[in-house]
Order: C-alpha cells, then structure tokens, then sequence
C-alpha cells in the first residue's frame, strides 16, 4: 500500500489524499452503530460512530483483512455540528477501532438515513493483499 501526497501540499490531518494498493478489492456497505442484533446500544454520536467502524471491521475479517486493509470510507452524518463538535472524542474511538491507519476518506452530512436512531453511517472499501488473504 503506498499513501499519495502530492508534493507541496499540506499534510492531511486524520485521512489521506489517496491510497494505491494491489489485492482482493472487499467493498463493504454501509454499516450503523448498531450491534450484531441490529440493536442500537446508544443514541451517542461518538458511540454509533465506534459501533460503526467495528462493525466495517468485523465485515472485512470476513474476507480476511484487518483495518490496515481499508482504502477508503465515506461517512454519511446527519448533524454537521455534532461531528465536528465530537472531534476530540471521535479521534479517541477511531484509534480505538483502527489504530494509527488513516485511509482516503470523505464525510457528507445528510438530510437523513433509513434508520431513524441511526446518527452515523460508514462504508469502506478495502484491499486484501494476496498474501494476507
């Protein structure tokens, strides 16, 4: 896996600009803060969002990879400020879930998501190397 930075710019903080990777492509849909019941546990941003990402990661187990497999996740939020006001936290429970690997990400606040308790959802794609899988 090689991070992509073009030269001059500044460092990215959290994510990266890009990833290039060889391996098994593993596309993970959209996982919410909800337990393996489909229970939400919480209704605390921070919370969905570490039930989330350990949700992605017990999808990409599946295939045989680990967080330092994901390329990229889009996080769908529905409240802007939440997300940003839950920063510090937030970095807390991602290194919790995914240590120190920061893939090319996105996040867009949303009018809303198919479950209403849901505050967070995220999807990621990831690539396995061969050897790994």
């Amino acid at each position: 896996m090689k991070i992509l930075h073009p030269p001059r710019w500044k460092p990215a903080r959290g994510y990266a600009n890009g990833i290039a990777a060889r391996g098994t492509l593993v596309f993970i849909g959209g996982q919410v803060g909800w337990n393996a019941a489909q229970q939400f546990e919480s209704d605390d941003f921070v919370a969905q969002a570490k039930t989330a990402l350990a949700n992605v990661v017990a999808v990409l187990a599946e295939a045989g990879g680990g967080p330092e497999h994901i390329v990229r996740m889009t996080w769908y939020v529905v409240d802007k400020r939440e997300y940003l006001a839950a920063q510090s936290a937030l970095g807390v429970a991602y290194r919790d879930v995914m240590g120190r690997h920061f893939p090319a990400m996105t996040a867009v606040e949303v009018k809303a998501l198919i479950d209403e308790r849901a505050k967070v959802e995220i999807e990621a794609t990831a690539v396995v190397p061969d050897e790994a899988a």
